[in-house]
């Protein structure tokens, strides 16, 4: 497999990719996912220039970095530990402004997370042959390993490899895990539907409704877990980690290193997410912008590759359960009025994804298709 790969990388291979005349990204693209080994098995194999599919167009990649001159801008940190009435009126500014908040005394311990952290990279790290057994585009497996959800439509792959473990209504067999990581996600997710539980109630109260609405809607019961590993690149100013984009859930809780790289757009700027020992991450997703009519904002970020590595991070994404996959939601009644008449079209989870997979990570915001 290591001769497969570095055949495709280091030979004419790689010159085809670099000449403009003959290249074709769909051969390409189809040669690079046959090999299954991922990002991983490029950079294993020794390769000093990306391929040319990984090369986003300048603009992608400019920085715009936010300095005000009295220090950079920080996403904010709330303390869930403070009181109630504090912690709901951090996460409701934070909601509307930014879209992001980091979360310390979540509940969650440093050491399940540090473990689940590196049962990540365990996954990652071992012998491509063991993990290619693992490797499908097939979204109705319930655990996969890939490498870019959108690669055989985006314009620009990412810097990055992810396994997908899918919790439908809050269950997933653990023996569907791989073994090398199993005990590591069982106990770091066992903890994080218990913070879902909370953050639902925190956040209808953000909302200013009963502290069970979302849960009464029934719009976070399915989870998406989805870890990634990001490899040292060794030209990290051609391509990105993950381009530009938001989520297609109602709520994404995310688990990161200390490597940093994330970063948040606001303001029309480049927000770095730095990392907080002890620390989540929670931003609101684009069904949630939708269903309060832009009070919560579903806010674009993207992670920078880097010439060290590898960076890890899981990303969990809530959605409705099974059987309401198909049921609509649009803007909460409550929000409505005729000086606050509805912005979108009702919709449902499925229709949402169909759409949200279609088009990739092309920069562009998904939610403006469900304008009306």
């Amino acid at each position: 497999m290591a001769g497969k790969v570095e055949a495709m990388h280091n030979s004419g291979e790689v010159a085809r990719m670099e000449s403009s005349s003959d290249y074709d990204r769909a051969i390409e693209v189809r040669e690079f996912d046959e090999t299954k080994a991922g990002v991983k098995g490029i950079v294993d194999a020794g390769v000093v220039k990306i391929p040319k599919i990984f090369i986003h167009p300048p603009e992608n990649l400019e920085n715009g970095l936010f300095d005000d001159g009295r220090g950079v801008l920080e996403v904010p940190v709330i303390d869930l530990g403070r009181p109630r009435e504090v912690v709901v009126k951090e996460i409701c500014k934070a909601s509307e402004t930014w879209g992001f908040f980091q979360m310390v005394n979540h509940g969650i311990s440093v050491g399940v997370m540090e473990e689940m952290i590196q049962g990540i990279k365990r996954f990652h790290e071992q012998p491509a042959e063991m993990k290619m057994k693992w490797y499908s585009r097939d979204v109705r497996h319930k655990v996969r390993f890939y490498c870019n959800g959108d690669l055989l439509v985006s314009k620009a792959a990412n810097w990055r490899d992810s396994i997908t473990c899918n919790y439908d209504d809050g269950i997933l067999d653990s023996y569907l895990l791989p073994h090398i990581c199993r005990k590591a996600i069982d106990d770091y997710m066992e903890d994080l539907f218990k913070l879902k539980e909370k953050l639902s109630k925190l956040l209808s109260e953000a909302l200013g409704l009963n502290s069970d609405f979302l849960e009464d809607i029934d719009c976070m019961k399915t989870a998406s877990l989805v870890c990634h590993y990001y490899p040292f690149c060794p030209q990290p100013e051609l391509t990105l980690g993950a381009s530009k984009h938001s989520d297609p859930s109602f709520l994404t809780i995310l688990l990161q290193d200390n490597l940093g790289g994330l970063q948040v757009l606001h303001q029309n700027n480049w927000v770095n997410v730095v990392p907080v020992k002890g620390a989540l991450i929670a931003n609101i997703g684009d069904l949630m912008q939708l269903i309060s009519n832009d009070k919560f904002k579903s806010v674009e970020h993207r992670v920078r590759a880097a010439g060290v590595g590898p960076r890890i991070s899981t990303a969990c994404f809530f959605y409705p359960s099974v059987a309401n996959k198909s049921k609509r939601y649009g803007p909460i009644k409550e929000f409505l009025s005729n000086s606050n008449p509805p912005i979108y079209r009702e919709t449902h989870h499925n229709e949402y994804q169909a759409y949200y997979r279609s088009k990739g990570l092309d920069g562009t915001a998904a939610l403006l298709n469900f304008k009306l």
